[in-house]
């Protein structure tokens, strides 16, 4: 027989052998419901509450003192940095260590013992909190999964592309946990950390895979942490699969696509989770891949730099928060006026949600023709309403006939987005040339608007001829706005 020290681990979770037998036994487990296995009810079906928490604790505080030494050894052994996927293998044969390890120290405490079940979930929750998003992961992993919103940790429910909606399982085991989480993801984000405490109970940032996140403490029912996570259906996009989509028709793709090349200023209207960034990536795809953008964003979101084929020059501004002394904040609005200093050929701003109107308004105003953006609005017509609205707001004051003025000097089109009749699929809507103002009133034609199923028709006239010369200069054929009833498949 091997002396005692050299004796082979034997998994606790295992019945003895007779030769385990034969010498001291160890502590008979003791399950959580009593000293025996309960008959009716599993382990599995109600783990002790206690035991996963010190397994998690313990599982944690060993992989965040062993990885770090281990993969130090491996980089020094094979000479070559150590990848993603290595470090999950050893991470995974740490924490498989570590189990056993945490088994027999519960055991000679006399402590309840998490089933098996329960701990492979642990290992997996642990190694998405390194590598991953923890309990998001299974979310963020299904590809038919569009929205995450969480009430709180354990009310969590889930949109899919299709429009079905679905309460799911907990995406933590307790509100702490979720707002370690969030603060976790935040300590990630971008460029730059970003908080999230009683001090600064709001957080808005992109995730790594693109999604959008926006999570909040403190201020809900109850104090809890809440979240909601959008995603977008293609973080590169063309106005060619947009339309085999079903988001244009082929008149619609190349209207719009000549709206670029003749380098209109566009703003793009519709509701929340329509499509309106995904249908501005797909616009600037119709640039000329050497043309320089400055991208603004509350939080980054566009990545307009992920492909250089398509944009080579971009520089992607996100706002700043104020530091905890209430300091340091950078707005959309100063962004705008940081990024004309930088010979931008268009600017991007990812959503007009304030002042910053007014230095967009002058950026497509003073030669930057073709500069886009983003709006929430529930209509083609109602943007205008809320440009002057967030122009009020802005440290110059205007008047709302000098806004007007502005507005109409500064965007051409207005690209309207809504869900089709069938409430599911996204479509182009609307949309509106802008022709002038009066007095409190800014005058647009719809040279596109809703059909029934709310998918956008030519309005045959509307469109000024100066306008339609110079689309037309840049290849539009003027044959596409005849057709009174579009060019949707029927």
């Amino acid at each position: 027989m091997l002396p005692r020290h050299r004796q082979p681990r034997r998994d606790p979770r295992q019945p003895p052998t007779t030769a385990d037998q034969s010498g001291p036994q160890e502590p008979a487990p003791h399950y959580a419901d009593g000293p025996f296995p309960p008959q009716v009810v599993s382990t599995e079906a109600r783990p002790n509450t206690e035991a996963v928490g010190r397994l998690r604790q313990h599982l944690r505080e060993t992989l965040g003192t062993e990885l770090p030494a281990r993969v130090d050894t491996l980089q020094r052994r094979t000479g070559t940095p150590v990848n993603t996927d290595a470090r999950r293998e050893l991470a995974r044969a740490i924490l498989d260590e570590a189990v056993l390890a945490h088994s027999e120290s519960e055991l000679m405490a006399d402590r309840a013992l998490v089933g098996r079940e329960a701990e492979q979930r642990v290992i997996g929750e642990v190694i998405n909190e390194l590598f991953g998003m923890a309990g998001l992961q299974p979310l963020l992993d299904d590809p038919a999964v569009e929205t995450i919103n969480a009430n709180r940790f354990d009310r969590v429910f889930v949109q899919y592309a299709d429009g079905r909606r679905a309460h799911v399982a907990p995406i933590a085991s307790s509100n702490e946990e979720l707002t370690d989480l969030v603060r976790m993801l935040a300590s990630r984000a971008s460029s730059q950390e970003r908080r999230f405490d009683y001090g600064s109970p709001a957080v808005n940032l992109q995730l790594p895979g693109g999604e959008r996140l926006f999570a909040a403490m403190g201020v809900t029912a109850g104090g809890v942490t809440s979240l909601s996570i959008r995603r977008h259906g293609y973080l590169t996009v063309t106005l060619p699969q947009l339309r085999a989509r079903g988001t244009l028709d082929p008149g619609l793709e190349q209207f719009l696509r000549s709206l670029v090349k003749a380098r209109k200023n566009t703003l793009v209207t519709g509701g929340t989770g329509v499509g309106k960034t995904t249908l501005l990536r797909a616009l600037a795809s119709e640039m000329d891949p050497m043309e320089r953008v400055v991208t603004i964003e509350d939080a980054f979101e566009l990545g307009l730099q992920r492909d250089p084929s398509i944009h080579a020059d971009v520089t992607a501004f996100q706002a700043r928060e104020p530091n905890v002394e209430g300091e340091g904040a950078i707005s959309q609005a100063e962004l705008v006026r940081w990024g004309l200093r930088m010979s931008p050929d268009r600017v991007i701003v990812g959503e007009i949600r304030g002042p910053e109107v007014i230095p967009m308004c002058n950026a497509m105003s003073q030669g930057n023709d073709g500069s886009m953006a983003t709006l929430h609005a529930s209509s083609s017509r109602i943007a205008f309403t809320r440009l002057a609205s967030y122009a009020a707001q802005g440290a110059e004051r205007l008047p709302l006939e000098a806004t007007n003025l502005l507005v109409a000097s500064a965007v051409h089109f207005v690209v309207h987005l809504a869900r089709a009749a069938d409430r599911t699929t996204r479509v182009v809507s609307s949309i509106r040339e802008v022709v002038g103002v009066d007095g409190p009133q800014v005058i647009s034609n719809e040279v596109y608007r809703p059909g029934a199923d709310r998918r956008a028709r030519p309005v045959a006239g509307a469109l000024r001829t100066d306008t339609l010369d110079d689309l037309v200069d840049v290849g539009f054929d003027p044959g596409v706005l005849a057709e009174p009833e579009g060019w949707w498949p029927r």
